[in-house]
């Protein structure tokens, strides 16, 4: 009966995003544990959304900065991730195999939205689907203005790292009173 596994539909609400920009003059980390997912392994699709303001920086200064100058989080208040994967071997992933997939699909951030291939892996375990992924963004695609006086502390790429536990959306619903 594992395979049934490696056909359902998974969600949490609690997935963690770290993004990361290094520079000549200084490192800007930041981190979301309040990432939604809702993963459907039968029809292969993903989809993903973050409120930005969840973002959390060492800095509360760097925060106030992310917000208001450059993400805008009150005119965009989240970024999100629909897209289907491209390559699932579900019967090794249903022997609790980890898979290494790519996934295709739209990243809207800022209020702009890209076609990206985004590099995974997906792997059951007791009953959980653990997912990561690690790509990275443009800001500047995105419509994400860095202004000049600051511009030189900002990466033009930012590394993004995706770590998430879904459990099945039957057993979530199954233990609801």
């Amino acid at each position: 009966m594992p395979e049934a596994g490696a056909q359902g539909k998974y969600q949490t609400r609690t997935g963690t995003v770290t993004f990361f920009s290094t520079s000549i003059l200084e490192d800007i980390e930041a981190r979301s544990e309040q990432t939604a997912a809702l993963i459907d392994l039968q029809g292969g699709q993903v989809a993903f959304v973050i409120p930005i303001k969840s973002f959390q920086f060492k800095r509360t200064l760097m925060q106030e900065h992310f917000n208001e100058n450059y993400m805008e989080s009150e005119k965009y208040p989240k970024a999100t991730f629909k897209g289907q994967i491209q390559n699932l071997d579900r019967e090794a992933l249903a022997k609790g195999l980890s898979q290494q997939v790519q996934v295709e699909g739209d990243l809207n951030i800022h209020g702009v939205t890209k076609r990206v291939q985004v590099q995974g892996a997906l792997e059951l375990q007791k009953g959980s689907l653990l997912v990561h992924a690690f790509f990275s963004v443009a800001p500047a695609d995105y419509g994400i203005e860095i202004p000049l006086l600051v511009r030189e502390n900002i990466a033009r790429i930012v590394s993004i790292k995706l770590a998430a536990t879904c459990e099945s959306v039957s057993q979530i619903s199954a233990a609801k009173p």
